[in-house]
């Protein structure tokens, strides 16, 4: 026969239970728990805890959004829109000194233009000037020997008449004293001639 050795237990040490009374007493736990049926948040008993945590829960989301999350979200926006106006008044600035200098470009275009235009216009006015004082000296200088050779033509003209009237009258008294056997005066045959022309 053997003997179990029973452990020592202070006296102040609750009594040991056996296995079967703690099964016992967990079944009856859980079952009365199993019997009320339903959840706790629907029984009317938990309503004012759960409506007292509500409120106090609503009133710290409350706080943060308008004190922490609020005021941030309207800084961004804030600042998103001072961006997009100051872009867009930038914008607006640029096009219209971008207009600005178009229309002193078209400006500068157009008095280039009129001055080259101008230029053009006195130098060929200049050229025309020139060309028509050089056609002038020009003409001046062949009018000039126009006149030389006109007067030298004259002078060979008479010269040549001269000799001719005279030809003319020793070629008739020729004639005529051949014909005739007769040889008329210089002064008969110069005025037959003359008569002649």
């Amino acid at each position: 026969m053997t003997v179990q050795a029973q452990p020592v237990m202070p006296e102040d040490a609750t009594p040991p239970v056996a296995v079967e009374d703690t099964h016992a007493t967990t079944e009856a736990a859980h079952g009365g728990e199993h019997e009320s049926g339903g959840l706790p948040q629907f029984e009317f008993q938990h309503w004012f805890g759960q409506i007292v945590y509500l409120i106090f829960l609503f009133a710290i989301l409350y706080f943060l959004i308008a004190k922490i999350f609020a005021p941030r979200m309207r800084r961004v926006f804030d600042e998103r829109s001072s961006t997009i106006s100051t872009a867009v008044q930038t914008a607006r600035q640029v096009q219209a000194e971008a207009a600005g200098q178009a229309e002193a470009a078209k400006a500068e275009v157009e008095e280039a233009r009129a001055s080259s235009r101008a230029t053009a216009a006195a130098a060929k006015a200049r050229v025309t000037d020139e060309a028509n004082a050089r056609a002038a000296a020009e003409e001046a200088v062949v009018s000039a020997r126009i006149a030389e050779a006109e007067a030298a033509i004259g002078k060979t003209r008479d010269a040549a008449m001269t000799n001719v009237a005279t030809i003319a009258s020793e070629t008739a008294a020729a004639i005529v004293e051949r014909l005739t056997g007769k040889a008329p005066t210089t002064a008969e045959a110069a005025a037959a001639v003359k008569g002649a022309a």
